[in-house]
């Protein structure tokens, strides 16, 4: 991971690589896939009714997935330039978790089946237009009380002398079939940010005509922190949280009406932190997963040839 740097890059691995194992014998990990929320994300979508009919673009206003560390290349300057945060992160990683999200419901459980249907949500996405790209590149930063200094991208011994390879990026696709046509999926990735997270909000539309539009109130606990737009409407709207990493949660933010005399609304959090309801629970890491898998000949989490050539495809004029 990345496998190849472009499509042309990409059949030449996988030619030279099926000259010795045929398709059925390669398990090409992306180790996200592995993680505990992802191998969940099917499981909410399709054993629970609540949430399957709302999967949809009659429903669903965006739905991000961001991925952001808080610290820079750490060393791998050397490597980290020669790729970039598009192909080291928002190609497989962020692009595998957005087709397990909108892909339609399986045949079954077993892996050809659900890989089926991944590769079709990557075939029904338009190429990345470069209109849709914000690209960005990390700088110093001071020591301050509560966090270390860091120097910047180009203050790496590793990195070339005046690179301008993007260490963020926030891109927006668009899956062009009858079930999201023109919801906008946003893929954001980034170093040197200001948490470590990994996550899917999924935003739902306002409530059309809300009863209550005037009635949500400032202050309390459970206000959205930031991710939705500073209009009542917006403040209002339902959003979905699957927290992949650190302190893996699932969460739906709802509003409610704040006890007492008057008719006030804030927004609430209905929780599943894993921490709390599986306190007894080990989480296996996601590379010990895959690695088992590989061993049992599970194929459902691993990646196979035509999704990467869609994958690549949608990228490389981009790149």
């Amino acid at each position: 991971k990345p496998f190849g740097r472009d499509s042309d890059s990409f059949r030449a691995l996988n030619e030279e690589l099926s000259e010795h194992l045929s398709e059925d014998d390669t398990y090409r990990i992306d180790h996200y896939l592995g993680k505990e929320l992802i191998e969940n994300l099917t499981v909410l979508r399709f054993a629970n009714l609540v949430f399957e009919p709302l999967w949809s673009r009659q429903y669903i206003r965006n739905v991000q997935v961001i991925f952001s560390e808080d610290f820079g290349t750490e060393g791998r300057g050397g490597y980290f330039d020669a790729y970039g945060i598009i192909r080291d992160v928002i190609q497989n990683h962020l692009l595998q978790i957005l087709a397990l999200f909108a892909m339609e419901p399986p045949v079954s459980l077993a892996a050809e089946d659900i890989r089926n249907e991944k590769v079709k949500v990557l075939r029904s996405m338009q190429p990345v237009s470069l209109e849709d790209v914000v690209v960005g590149q990390y700088r110093g930063r001071a020591a301050s009380s509560d966090r270390q200094a860091l120097p910047g991208y180009l203050d790496a011994p590793t990195v070339p002398p005046g690179s301008l390879c993007p260490t963020f990026a926030a891109v927006a696709v668009f899956i062009n079939n009858p079930r999201w046509d023109g919801v906008p999926f946003l893929l954001k990735a980034g170093k040197a940010l200001a948490a470590r997270s990994a996550e899917i909000r999924v935003q739902f539309r306002h409530v059309p005509g809300n009863l209550y539009r005037d009635k949500l109130g400032g202050g309390g606990a459970g206000r959205p922190g930031g991710s939705l737009g500073g209009s009542p409407a917006d403040r209002a709207a339902n959003e979905l949280v699957i927290r992949i990493q650190p302190d893996e949660a699932i969460y739906l933010k709802v509003a409610n009406k704040v006890p007492g005399l008057g008719l006030r609304l804030d927004t609430s959090r209905l929780d599943l932190t894993y921490k709390a309801r599986y306190a007894d629970a080990s989480l296996p890491d996601a590379y010990e997963r895959l690695l088992l898998d590989v061993i049992n000949g599970d194929k459902r989490l691993f990646i196979r040839a035509d999704e990467l050539e869609a994958a690549w495809a949608l990228f490389t004029p981009l790149l």
